[in-house]
């Protein structure tokens, strides 16, 4: 849909809004306005034309009603945190926010459910089922600020997916608002359904352009009782990408195997004013493993560190104290803020088979240098996931424009050629659509179009993002 196919937001549509999802819920003003205009993603900006925050879902349904019966584009967005541009709303008119549904509605220990709106933080839903002795494992970096349905619009991993899994295989039902207002269910406190198509799993990562969720139900799991962290040194970028597949063969599944080249540490020092230990070194591996048995924990540490070491570790250290690990945690999850306090840059997702990160890495340096361009990778090892930061640095607007986009093509033409894909975690949203015909073919494509024109026949919900133009 191009903004043609739209209409304005008129007076007549913001009283109605007023009166049907409450006058203190409709912002028009430009301060919401510019608020809601961008997200995390670069220095993007696109002003919507009323803001509405509705407190109920049947706030959520008359929002969609109406935004139907004029034919108004809806931008739903949590908290603005993600990376891909999914909650910029780049035709103008309406932004829906999630962020007055915000209840965790039922922590279920007997069955180890739980049922939240979309509102709810995700550190905030982490912290109030640890203290019932259960453990929600998903974790992205902005887990701080973060929504629970961002994460779900987005699919969110984080480090602890190489164990646990990712957001889709926590989320075991769902209620959402179709784009005509209509109000649908799937699922629940369920471990098994196969009651026809699974609606839910089709709207988990679907990036807000099939419905607006307004419930979501989770599996949880114990709280694991006992962790320690290996913090691994590397004289290269290959040794450790190597040491993954060994460790995983080794029968060892860590919590966490996270991987990060030098200038990610050099560059996160600086960010924030402390020292880690071998900054020098050319990349580091973060291994963390859980359970409930410290003595295995303490059998599968001495087991991966005889792995690393012989697969060209200078040293082993071993942080077995909250406060030692939390130090570690803040260097890995300052990253992305660290790269950019550095330099205007541009992040990729890029995924790949845990066995081809090496030659992921490889090509990616190689490309790079051909382009004339600086790169700084690291992610999650353990699952094949590498963020890849091209940072401007002291390089010309015109050079920066004329090099970025041919050097993200043959990186995602790489990714895809090792039997990846072009985004891991972040989603495609508005930024990467335009690459989707490098990873699916037009057929492929057709068929997200059809599915989403069968959810959304007028195209007005998060238009313009995740499939690439009609013409592409």
């Amino acid at each position: 849909m191009t903004a043609a196919a739209f209409n304005r937001v008129t007076p007549q549509l913001v009283e109605r809004l007023r009166e049907l999802v409450g006058a203190d819920c409709v912002h028009i003003d430009d301060e919401s306005l510019l608020l809601h205009a961008c997200d995390e993603t670069e220095d993007l900006v696109f002003r919507p034309e009323v803001v509405v925050v509705p407190r109920t879902a049947e706030g959520v349904a008359h929002t969609m009603r109406l935004a139907t019966e004029y034919r108004v584009p809806v931008t739903p967005r949590g908290a603005g945190t993600g990376l891909s541009g999914g909650a910029l709303p780049v035709h103008g008119g309406l932004v829906l926010s999630t962020k007055n549904l915000n209840r965790i509605i039922e922590i279920d220990r007997e069955n180890l459910m739980a049922v939240v709106e979309p509102g709810v933080i995700t550190q905030v839903f982490q912290d109030a089922v640890e203290a019932q002795g259960l453990f929600y494992p998903v974790d992205p970096a902005s887990r701080g600020s973060c929504f629970l349905g961002g994460n779900l619009a987005e699919c969110s991993g984080g480090p602890r997916a190489v164990k646990y899994g990712v957001t889709k295989d926590f989320v075991t039902g769902i209620e959402a608002v179709l784009p005509n207002g209509n109000r649908v269910r799937h699922g629940g406190k369920l471990l098994k359904n196969v009651t026809g198509y699974n609606l839910t799993q089709l709207i988990v990562g679907s990036e807000g352009t099939l419905a607006v969720v307004t419930k979501i139900y989770f599996r949880l799991l114990p709280l694991p009782r006992h962790r320690t962290m290996l913090l691994v040194p590397f004289n290269s970028l290959e040794e450790p990408a190597r040491a993954v597949p060994a460790i995983m063969h080794a029968g060892v599944v860590p919590s966490v195997l996270e991987f990060m080249e030098r200038d990610a540490v050099e560059i996160t020092e600086r960010h924030l004013g402390k020292s880690f230990p071998h900054a020098d070194a050319a990349a580091h591996l973060m291994i963390e493993l859980d359970g409930n048995d410290e003595g295995v924990i303490q059998r599968e540490a001495e087991r991966v560190a005889e792995i690393v070491l012989e697969h060209g570790a200078t040293d082993v250290l071993v942080a077995d104290t909250d406060a030692k690990m939390g130090e570690l945690w803040s260097m890995r999850r300052a990253f992305g803020a660290a790269v950019k306090s550095e330099s205007i840059y541009k992040e990729e997702d890029t995924v790949v088979p845990r066995n081809q990160l090496v030659a992921l890495l490889q090509g990616v340096k190689e490309i790079a240098a051909r382009h004339g361009l600086r790169t700084v990778c690291y992610g999650h090892a353990g699952d094949g996931n590498l963020h890849v930061n091209i940072l401007k640095m002291d390089m010309t607007e015109e050079r920066w424009n004329s090099a970025l986009d041919p050097a993200i093509r043959e990186i995602f033409a790489l990714t895809v050629k090792l039997g990846g894909l072009i985004s891991g975690e972040h989603g495609i949203g508005y930024v990467q659509k335009d690459y989707m015909p490098l990873a699916y073919s037009r057929e492929e494509i057709a068929l997200m179009r059809a599915l989403k024109k069968a959810f959304d026949p007028l195209g007005i919900l998060n238009p313009g993002k995740m499939l690439p133009d009609e013409d592409q």
